[in-house]
């Protein structure tokens, strides 16, 4: 009953809003026409009776509340725009009738002008009589302006305050982009040609380079004004090794681009109208709630609602699709509740959502005072705060998301924000891009410890040698006596010269793609990601995984156990979000770079619009890091691998295989299958390495393999044989 009680309502609005439009078509063709008949000549005698000059007022109000009722179907929605509107005709007619009638003179007189149609009408008549004889002519100036500003205001819910201090704002950024016209107009030629450069290089290199590097910069610039560029790649490879540390210089920021970011900025009448709509529609349910606080953000708009004391937090997050339909949003969003504080966040998206560049997350004081080498740029909150991590602390990332939702470019981000904070003696770089588009651009940077892996095969193999690479270090770190990388690189400077000692610097692991990977060597992949990630945090050793696919098969149990620090970014279904979050919200981003950041030791997940960095921007970063030195690999880096994955004898199994098959007196690969838990490809090259090995014999067809050793022999065979291939 009572939907069919607001079905009728809203009906009967809608008819009224038909109603009015149509009465206002025919008020204004009556007014300027005699096409409408007997009925528009004696509607337009009285609106000209009524409001005199401003009679075509009426028909544009009658029309706007027609159209207004037609869409909402609810003026109650709207009281203030409602009285706004009656009390802006009054102010405007009365006006009218001040400036083309004089108000002096008896009262008789005045409303006679306004019956013939002079002025604003008798309406205008009577209230300019009113208002000038009480208070006179500068009197009746002030009650106008008051009157029109409380109709203004009450009409947009716009303060009259917020108007000021935005005409203020305006007229001062006017003023102030008048000025700084006026003084590059007066001291333009007073400068010399070659004095901005300078500035502009100190500005952003003096903090993380000593100041010999400030003597250098004004050179290069006169050498790239004179087009001497073919002069360099000679002197580069000379910047390489043992210059390296002394030589290279981070690149300054002010290479990137600042791309022009359109206004998207909420208007604040806007924001009004949308908490009213919001309390509305909570109430409409029978919620009593509150709007407390609003912040904006590049993509979203958070409404902070407090509850009434006894409504469940429940009952408004099942709200979300009727809330999104209220608001006409795509998607709504609700964190209930906001973690510190006592109510629920609605987030809604913006109509526009606001770029985040890169270069304006390195210029923040945030970014420029963090100590730590692997300092990375994610973007901004939904406040529009910077949000700075470190990569060192989380200390490994997965990132994952659907195709298309900004995953790539937030690689891209990372990468550049460690490209931008440390040199190649301190951070070196991992890449492994299976997919061959994504991050072969930085081939030939000197961060690199190897070319772009884009191999599956070949890539198995490295994080395999990162493995071997983070064992070496711990017997480094113990032969010294100290617990991790940065205890360690600070004793190498005390150390005694005669002491073989070398600087290790950190390295980051780069995956683009998991999925390709785990299809190649799921078990070897897996294995050695969790291995890392369980003990490479203090050997300096950081890995940052990246997937489209957040299924449970590439996202295992083990990987999400011991990567704790993760991002998602828009998803296909509440499934996937919980795969890499545990949690659901996930489907509900909007893309293009709104990503969900979960930090490690946080409860729940942050909503951050990542930043933005174009493919140019890339390029001219990567051109100028080319510039400054030739990279130098690590030539161990798939040599020895390959031998041990061809043999098979290199594997950590190889001597509990050869004591299952000896003890046994079976050798076949089902039997290792079973009793080692491993895959058909593992167990298969293990007994191939038995066979060279001399431990069983050859394939002959559907007999089984011979074993060659004795149980005697086994024991004799490991405890010299193997002993000596170890060292």
């Amino acid at each position: 009953m009572g939907l069919y009680r607001q079905l009728k309502r809203e009906i009967r609005y809608e008819v009224l809003g038909l109603i009015l439009a149509a009465v206002a078509v025919l008020t204004l063709l009556s007014l300027y026409s005699s096409s409408v008949g007997v009925f528009g000549s004696l509607v337009g005698r009285g609106c000209r009776v009524l409001a005199g000059e401003g009679a075509f007022v009426l028909p544009l109000l009658a029309g706007y509340w027609g159209l207004k009722l037609l869409r909402d179907r609810n003026p109650a929605r709207y009281p203030g725009k409602i009285y706004g509107s009656l009390v802006g005709l009054l102010v405007f007619v009365t006006t009218l009738h001040l400036v083309l009638v004089s108000p002096e003179g008896s009262f008789r007189t005045v409303v006679g002008a306004g019956v013939n149609g002079d002025g604003g009408g008798v309406l205008g008549a009577i209230l300019s009589w009113l208002v000038f004889n009480w208070f006179g002519y500068v009197g009746s100036v002030i009650i106008l302006v008051a009157a029109g500003l409380a109709a203004f205001t009450l009409f947009t819910e716009l303060p009259v305050s917020a108007l000021g201090k935005r005409v203020g704002q305006r007229l001062a950024g006017g003023a102030r982009r008048g000025w700084g016209r006026v003084q590059n107009f007066v001291y333009t030629d007073e400068r010399p040609v070659a004095g901005p450069e300078p500035l502009i290089v100190d500005h952003t290199v003096v903090k993380p380079e000593p100041p010999a590097v400030r003597n250098e910069t004004p050179e290069r610039a006169k050498e790239k004004r004179a087009g001497s560029t073919r002069e360099e790649p000679a002197e580069r490879p000379q910047q390489v090794s043992l210059n390296e540390i002394t030589s290279y210089r981070v690149p300054p920021v002010d290479i990137l681009s600042r791309p022009r970011v359109k206004g998207a900025v909420k208007k604040a009448e806007d924001i009004a109208a949308n908490v009213h709509i919001l309390e509305e529609t909570l109430e409409s349910f029978g919620v009593k709630a509150k709007v407390v606080q609003v912040s904006r953000g590049p993509a979203i708009t958070r409404y902070e609602v407090q509850p009434a004391a006894g409504v469940k937090v429940s009952r408004i997050v099942s709200l979300a699709d009727d809330i999104s339909l209220a608001m006409t949003a795509p998607g709504v969003r609700i964190e209930a509740p906001i973690p510190g504080k006592a109510a629920v966040g609605i987030e809604v998206p913006n109509k526009e959502i606001a770029l985040v560049p890169l270069r304006d997350l390195l210029e923040t004081k945030e970014f420029k005072q963090s100590a730590s080498r692997l300092t990375l740029a994610l973007g901004k909150d939904i406040a529009g705060s910077p949000v700075i991590a470190d990569l060192a602390m989380m200390p490994h990332l997965l990132i994952a998301g659907a195709t298309g939702a900004g995953k790539s470019v937030c690689l891209n981000t990372l990468i550049c924000s460690l490209l931008f904070k440390s040199g190649p003696e301190e951070v070196k770089l991992l890449l492994i891009d299976p997919k061959m588009v994504e991050l072969t651009n930085y081939n030939g940077i000197p961060h690199l410890l190897s070319p772009v892996v884009t191999n599956p095969k070949k890539a198995a193999i490295s994080l395999k040698w990162l493995v071997r690479e983070m064992e070496r270090r711990y017997e480094l770190f113990a032969a010294a006596g100290v617990r991790d990388i940065g205890r360690y690189n600070s004793v190498l400077r005390t150390h005694d010269p005669g002491e073989e000692r070398v600087h290790l610097p950190l390295i980051v692991v780069v995956i683009d793609e998991l999925a390709d990977l785990m299809m190649v060597a799921p078990s070897d992949v897996e294995d050695s990601i969790v291995r890392l990630a369980q003990m490479a945090r203090a050997a300096g050793i950081h890995l940052v995984i990246a997937t489209q696919r957040p299924s449970v098969d590439v996202i295992t149990g083990l990987i999400k156990a011991n990567i704790l620090s993760r991002i998602s970014f828009a998803v296909s279904s509440q499934i996937d979000s919980r795969t890499i979050l545990d949690i659901g919200g996930a489907e509900k981003l909007l893309g293009r770079g709104d990503m969900l950041y979960l930090a490690a030791g946080s409860s729940k997940p942050i909503r951050v619009q990542g930043a933005f960095l174009s493919d140019k921007d890339v390029e001219v970063l990567v051109d100028f890091l080319r510039k400054q030195a030739v990279p130098e690999f690590d030539e161990e880096l798939f040599d020895g691998p390959e031998e041990e994955e061809e043999s098979g004898s290199g594997d950590e199994l190889f001597p509990r295989a050869v004591e299952i098959i000896v003890r046994t007196g079976h050798a076949s690969i089902s039997l290792l299958q079973r009793r080692m838990h491993i895959g058909y490809a593992r167990a298969a090259r293990l007994i191939d390495a038995m066979e060279k090995k001399g431990i069983v014999g050859g394939f002959e067809g559907s007999k089984p393999r011979a074993v060659l050793m004795s149980p005697e022999q086994y024991q004799q065979y490991f405890r010299e044989h193997c002993q000596i291939d170890r060292k």
